[in-house]
């Protein structure tokens, strides 16, 4: 191993399996971090930085598949999924949802191994996304789904929240209104301009933002949004 091990972080919630885990990939000389919910995991996925998460679906606080979907909303880390769950169609909806990889369980923990080392392989050198972004006093905090202002969160809705987040994983460059509506309305919504204006006008009320000298939302006359990347 390199001077540097990887960070691996286990999401299970069987305290066995994550011993057996952390035991197994410590004698390979990797960090092991662990979380037993889906939140404790999204928290030590956005504090620990890991190079690899090993994802379990049956957990007790939301299911994998809802994890792995937060998780891709600000990071591209490797995901191996390991789960009881041998369904085609479950892993169809993991790989489709951001998966690198799937293993059934029960599993060989040789194969285990083997497949963490080919994602490591596969990712050195990869940057991730960072998992909150600032624009001046406005944070957007993507693994909490949080949002404050100097400081102070700022309750928003699911839709001004997933457009807020989609311009500061894009901030400093215009994200098109077509964009916009296709990724958080739905592919046949490209074109229902007026959905976003009124989403975006409650965002800057909210912000306090005044459109006509914006310290966050920046409006790019018929093309789009971005958000500044100072305020």
């Amino acid at each position: 191993m390199s001077q540097n091990p990887a960070t691996i972080l286990v999401i299970d919630d069987e305290a066995q399996i994550r011993k057996f885990l952390r035991i197994s990939l410590t004698a390979q000389g990797y960090k092991v971090l662990e979380g037993a919910t889906g939140q404790e995991g999204l928290a030590q996925a956005a504090l620990g930085k890991p190079d690899l998460v090993v994802l379990d679906l049956g957990l007790p606080d939301m299911d994998g598949q809802q994890v792995l979907r937060e998780l891709r909303a600000w990071s591209q880390v490797p995901v191996l999924v390991l789960s009881v769950r041998a369904s085609e169609g479950e892993k169809v909806l993991a790989l489709d949802g951001g998966a690198n990889d799937y293993v059934t369980k029960p599993f060989g923990i040789q194969e285990f191994l083997a497949r963490v080392r080919v994602l490591l392989r596969l990712a050195g050198g990869v940057e991730q996304a960072s998992a909150a972004v600032s624009s001046g006093p406005l944070q957007v905090d993507f693994a909490y789904r949080r949002v404050s202002l100097d400081g102070v969160e700022v309750s928003l809705t699911r839709k001004e929240y997933a457009v807020l987040a989609q311009l500061a994983r894009h901030i400093g460059r215009v994200v098109t209104q077509q964009q916009l509506l296709k990724d958080i309305w739905g592919p046949t919504h490209g074109e229902d301009s007026h959905y976003l204006r009124v989403v975006v006008g409650h965002l800057r009320q909210k912000l306090g933002d005044d459109p006509t000298a914006p310290r966050f939302i920046v409006t790019e006359a018929g093309v789009g949004y971005r958000l500044r990347d100072s305020a």
